[in-house]
């Protein structure tokens, strides 16, 4: 644990200064005209609770945040980690073998056109309210980017390396190995960046439809009970944890160290 917080440090100090101080009071300059526009309209806090009000919220409700957010960073793992183990897989078959590219590619666009949101209700029923309904839902949102992005590595292999391998008499597999997986990384890299979020919303949408834990219950529960400021305090709960494991892919990333910078 020690190591990976020292590595996302590390990382962050390569963002330079200025960017972290221009986004840094970016925010800090919302959230004061946030806080201003209710005091001044005189919004009802179940309307609209101030950044104050949410922050207060959050500490008083840490212990409850924290449970939640240990559920559904449980279910976008194991999402991500299938969507990412399955989008790889389905990108080399229908890079290599032609049939594959007839007709699995095919399903799987026409599955990505199909609205994630209309499939959760047969999910829950199909799998229950338990955390493989949610982790399915989070790999049916993070799969396609990374299919898409690793079949972009593949076939942007530049061309005159694939025939430099080829004079060389290097056999299919080391042509894979040492050209073409090289090649597809960065793109499956940022592929992985693009699925990360996605699979964050498709556990919150699962949690939405049918569950008993997780941020996206919890968001039902303070809606339920008129708690805005919980429900914003979640939201932001959410956004946190997605930020946070962008900057775990990205620094990941980093170690593919030939990626354009």
């Amino acid at each position: 644990m020690t190591n990976i917080f020292g590595y996302l440090t590390s990382s962050l100090s390569r963002i330079p200064y200025r960017t972290i101080r221009d986004a840094g009071l970016f925010f800090l300059l919302l959230a004061v005209i946030w806080e201003a526009a209710v005091r001044i309209f005189k919004i009802k806090s179940y309307l609209l609770p101030t950044p104050t009000e949410i922050i207060k919220e959050m500490f008083q409700s840490s212990p409850l945040l924290w449970q939640h957010s240990l559920v559904t960073l449980n279910e976008v793992l194991l999402g991500f980690v299938a969507a990412m183990v399955f989008g790889l897989l389905i990108a080399l078959a229908v890079f290599f073998i032609p049939l594959f590219r007839r007709t699995l590619y095919p399903l799987v666009i026409a599955m990505q056109g199909v609205p994630k949101v209309a499939l959760a209700p047969l999910i829950i029923v199909w799998f229950g309210y338990g955390v493989s309904s949610k982790v399915i839902m989070a790999f049916l949102f993070a799969f396609f980017p990374v299919v898409i992005s690793t079949l972009g590595g593949l076939a942007t292999t530049p061309a005159h390396l694939i025939e430099h391998f080829r004079a060389l008499k290097m056999s299919a597999w080391d042509t894979f190995w040492k050209l073409r997986v090289p090649s597809a990384l960065p793109n499956f890299i940022d592929g992985c960046k693009v699925a990360m979020p996605l699979a964050v919303i498709g556990a919150v949408v699962g949690e939405f439809v049918g569950s008993s834990d997780g941020l996206g219950n919890l968001i039902l529960l303070a809606s339920g009970s008129s708690r805005t400021a919980l429900m914003f305090a979640t939201l932001f709960a959410i956004t946190f944890l997605s930020l946070l494991l962008y900057l775990i892919v990205e620094l990941c990333g980093s170690f593919v160290w030939w990626r354009a910078r």
